[in-house]
């Protein structure tokens, strides 16, 4: 019994060592290159001139841009 579980310990070793180093990891795959982030086009509001981007600004009949309603109401300075 006792050489039996000597074989066993052998053969597990072996296999650890040999076994293993056979079998190939796959290598990971690349990184896709990212796309380059397009820039926002930003504009200034006419009352306070902070500046925004153009999808968050609210555009008044005339055509200028403000940071919100209230500067919309308040008109340009």
């Amino acid at each position: 019994m006792k050489y039996l579980l000597v074989l066993l310990v052998v053969v597990i070793g072996l296999w650890a060592l040999f076994g293993r180093g056979r079998r190939q990891a796959e290598p990971p795959p690349a990184p896709r290159p990212q796309s380059p982030a397009v820039p926002a086009t930003m504009l200034a509001c006419a009352h306070c001139g902070v500046h925004l981007p153009r999808d968050d600004a609210v555009v008044d009949t005339a055509g200028l841009a403000y940071c919100g309603d209230a500067h919309r109401l308040a008109g340009p300075r």
